[in-house]
């Protein structure tokens, strides 16, 4: 029983970001973005929506035919232009001005990255929370997973709960040191090299 996986498109968009929303609505590093819940609630989506946005303009967002899972990527090459500076600081801008853990968020996860290599960046995975458990995020990484390793091309991500730092390390990904967040959760840097066949 195999999972049909798509590339999304600009018609996607609605559903993919509400499927984002609900995704990470209680995620630990959306809960420490957004401590208050009614605020998480009414916000939590433009953030959503805004890193879609940026995956659909720069990268490829791949689908579950029934539009219950999504994977945002960004493929990044070996000599990766400088990061945008004010890139945290417009996105918090358009997001939640008066919130800086917007913008620390994208600071910190830029100073973690790793540079120096071509590879493939999970930016986000969502699975809808009715289906987890059911393997659809282990699909649609796999599915980009095979192709690195037929082009010799690492990945990287940073897992944000501990539950998907054990999915992620089940698919080969290897932890690197934690990014403690100020007063609030860890996330792992998680980097996996091809597999040579």
């Amino acid at each position: 029983m195999g999972v049909a996986v798509r590339r999304a498109g600009e018609g996607d968009r609605e559903v993919l970001a509400r499927l984002l929303d609900q995704a990470f609505q209680d995620d630990p590093v959306s809960r420490w973005v957004f401590p208050d819940a009614e605020h998480r609630r009414r916000t939590h989506p433009l953030l959503m929506g805004a890193f879609l946005d940026l995956v659909l303009d720069e990268g490829y967002v791949d689908v579950t035919e029934d539009g219950s899972a999504c994977a945002l990527w960004l493929s990044v090459p070996a000599e990766a232009h400088e990061e945008d500076e004010d890139g945290p600081a417009q996105l918090r801008e358009a997001v939640d001005p008066e919130n800086e853990r917007v913008e620390l968020i994208g600071r910190l996860t830029a100073e973690i990255h790793p540079a120096g290599r071509a590879h493939e960046y999970l930016w986000l995975i969502a699975v809808a929370p009715e289906r987890q458990g059911e393997g659809l995020g282990t699909a649609l990484i796999e599915h980009v997973l095979e192709r690195c390793d037929r082009e010799h091309l690492p990945a990287y991500l940073e897992a944000s709960s501990s539950r998907s730092r054990v999915l992620y390390e089940r698919l080969g990904f290897t932890v690197g040191d934690p990014l403690d967040l100020p007063s609030g959760p860890s996330m792992w840097p998680m980097w996996r090299e091809p597999l040579r066949g």
